[in-house]
């Protein structure tokens, strides 16, 4: 899935980790094969433990997982738009399940603000792909700085482009910064 199965909103920051944990507690207390190791998920974050459900289930099985596990720990919004999104087998990917507990964009939001050094071809690449509009992209642009030309881009592009926007600003950021994209997820 090019979309996020879900994302956590307006929550207080420790709450995505607590949501993270029980999922993780629910995943390892399943029964029915295959199993999942307590050392595959443990302390691991949600890229890692989607792409332990993609290899473990397979891309479908993983989906089914996925959501069988959000409705067990009281998910049931975020189960419920992740079932209405399309179900293409080859578009389902690892970022995707992992934005079903919260979108990596979000999480590391300050850390992107500060790191980021490539806006202005981000900024294009986002341009191209339609997520943001020719307005949001000048007045992006007409910041000072780089962190300024971010924090705009969170403010308002971003803000407004919804999961599957951040998918696609995730994805970009992947090609333009992968060892920026890299240090965060290992930290």
């Amino acid at each position: 899935l090019a979309l996020s199965f879900t994302r956590i909103q307006g929550y207080k920051e420790d709450l995505p980790e607590k949501k993270l944990k029980k999922f993780c507690m629910v995943l390892l207390d399943r029964r029915g094969e295959p199993r999942v190791k307590t050392s595959a998920v443990e302390g691991k974050d949600c890229i890692t433990i989607a792409q332990v459900l993609v290899s473990t289930f397979t891309e479908l099985g993983a989906l089914q997982i996925t959501l069988e596990l959000l409705r067990e720990i009281d998910c049931n919004e975020e189960a419920e738009r992740l079932g209405e999104l399309p179900h293409e087998p080859k578009r389902i990917s690892v970022i995707s399940i992992s934005q079903s507990i919260f979108h990596f964009v979000d999480k590391h939001r300050t850390a992107l603000i500060q790191r980021v050094s490539t806006v202005p071809s981000l900024l294009d690449e986002l341009l191209d792909s339609g997520v943001i509009k020719q307005e949001g992209y000048n007045t992006v642009m007409a910041q000072a700085t780089s962190q300024a030309m971010m924090r705009e881009l969170y403010k308002g592009p971003l803000n407004a482009c919804g999961p599957s926007g951040k998918d696609i600003f995730y994805e970009i950021l992947v090609e333009l910064e992968p060892v920026l994209i890299s240090d965060l997820r290992n930290n």
